[in-house]
């Protein structure tokens, strides 16, 4: 079954030219998807979107074989479809890194020790026990964005979108990020500035252009 289905969407932001007009695309169980584009073209606008972050002005939202439209078409989704944010910041808001992951799974509805348990998985498939009882705030931005990550995977969403996944990571932390989700099952859907790690991860690509997606020109 189709994850993630887009049909001619179209946004703009009150008083602005339409940044979406007509963008069109699907993400397939483990399919790995680049989506390219300058600063402003909308790509952070499709990821809102197909989240239901923001509705569309037209076009149509498929998420695992039904349309979504109103809010509460769109809880099933985002707990299927994990969201990697650009900023960490804006995604890690426990005191400790233990408590950061184990939130999404208490949402759940899972105990705290089913909760718990999990965390220590995640955290020993990433190889980052050392942080577990760390102050999140106290990271470093390399692993403030790993963090993140476990977040999103305490939650075994079947597919990943990740927004600039490496910005301000250093050589080191890149090349274990990219390690790391290489090893995944999901499907990805990528945006990314950085075209080595695009094509190491995510080698297929649709360039968002005039508001619409299509293949890359040479």
């Amino acid at each position: 079954m189709t994850i993630l289905r887009l049909e001619d969407v179209s946004f703009a932001y009150p008083g602005q030219t339409p940044v979406l007009n007509g963008a069109s695309f699907q993400l397939e169980p483990g399919q790995r998807l680049s989506i390219t584009g300058p600063n402003g073209s909308g790509k952070s606008t499709l990821f809102r979107i197909a989240l239901g972050l923001q509705t569309p002005t037209a076009g149509r939202v498929t998420a695992f074989g039904k349309e979504r439209r109103v809010e509460a078409d769109f809880h099933d989704v985002r707990r299927r479809i994990g969201l990697v944010f650009q900023d960490p910041d804006d995604q890690l808001f426990c005191p400790t890194v233990a408590e950061d992951i184990a939130f999404g799974p208490l949402n759940l509805g899972r105990s705290t020790a089913e909760a718990l348990a999990i965390v220590d998985k995640v955290l020993t498939d990433l190889d980052l026990m050392h942080l577990r009882d760390r102050i999140t705030h106290k990271l470093s931005g390399g692993e403030k964005r790993l963090v993140t990550l476990a977040t999103v995977l305490a939650m075994e969403p079947e597919a990943l979108l990740l927004d600039e996944p490496t910005n301000a990571l250093d050589t080191k932390n890149e090349a274990r990020l990219l390690e790391i989700l290489q090893a995944l099952p999901q499907a990805i859907l990528l945006v990314s500035h950085a075209p080595n790690f695009r094509q190491a991860l995510a080698p297929e690509t649709l360039e968002l252009r005039d508001g619409q997606l299509s293949a890359p020109t040479i």
